[in-house]
């Protein structure tokens, strides 16, 4: 029984493996055989409207005028603003377009008005003579006598109380650097120029304070024999002492 069954599973293993040969051949045959080739051609394209070949159409570029070096003028005090168009990058075949400036909306009246921190300064120098210098043990007492009091930053301040309370008006400080005066020092203490100089708006009565402040400089000029100069450091002129009372004037009302 035993070599009966054995027989059975030789003659099944090997129909099995005589199924699986004859297939492979089969496939293989399959797959060399010529009438495979017709469904992986290709079918010419026919010429009509859909397939009609497009010319490359040539980069459009925006043209403009680039001025000439020598036509530059470039303005220290004024930014410089670039008015060149936005473009979009140029790649095959596609056309360079210029996008729209965006139409700016007008700014409603609240926003056009200063805001409330605004400051301004009124600055006047007083210059020496070129090669004179001013002593400090001379200094020292004409501003003791017009009211300044010296202050822990290292500057005279010239406050709303004579006797040194309250708001400051303006100040004195050093023409030149550092900028401040050492008081324990006066008397080896020396300087070209001093500056005075008030922040706007200012405490109290804007005018009164600029007149105190172009009477204090006119005495100390006097004492020195300095010469009264503006914030450019240009001579000072009636005319530009009343461009100074309406820049304080706009700050009073």
């Amino acid at each position: 029984m035993a070599e009966e069954l054995r027989l059975v599973l030789i003659v099944i293993s090997v129909l099995v493996i005589g199924g699986l040969l004859v297939h492979g051949l089969w496939s293989v045959r399959k797959k060399d055989s010529p009438e495979a080739a017709p469904s992986e051609r290709v079918e010419p394209m026919q010429d009509t409207p859909s397939h009609t070949p497009v010319e490359p159409k040539e980069p459009v570029v925006a043209q403009r005028d680039e001025p000439q070096f020598g036509e530059l003028n470039f303005d220290a005090n004024e930014p410089q603003i670039d008015t060149s168009v936005a473009q979009t990058p140029i790649e095959d075949d596609l056309q360079v377009v210029q996008e729209p400036e965006p139409e700016l909306e007008p700014e409603p009246e609240s926003e056009k008005e200063a805001p409330a921190d605004v400051s301004d300064f009124v600055i006047v120098h007083i210059q020496m003579p070129e090669g004179l210098s001013m002593q400090g043990s001379k200094l020292l007492p004409a501003v003791n006598t017009l009211g300044f009091k010296y202050s822990e930053e290292g500057f005279f301040n010239r406050h709303i109380d004579p006797a040194g309370q309250g708001p400051v008006l303006f100040r004195l400080v050093n023409m030149y650097n550092p900028g401040t005066f050492d008081i324990d020092n006066m008397e080896q203490f020396s300087t070209a120029g001093v500056s005075l100089f008030m922040t706007l708006p200012c405490e109290g009565d804007g005018l009164a304070a600029f007149n105190m402040l172009h009477s204090a400089a006119k005495k100390i000029a006097d004492e020195f024999g300095a010469q009264i100069l503006d914030a450019e450091r240009e001579e000072m002129t009636v005319e530009r002492v009343r461009q100074y009372v309406e820049q304080v004037r706009a700050f009073s009302a």
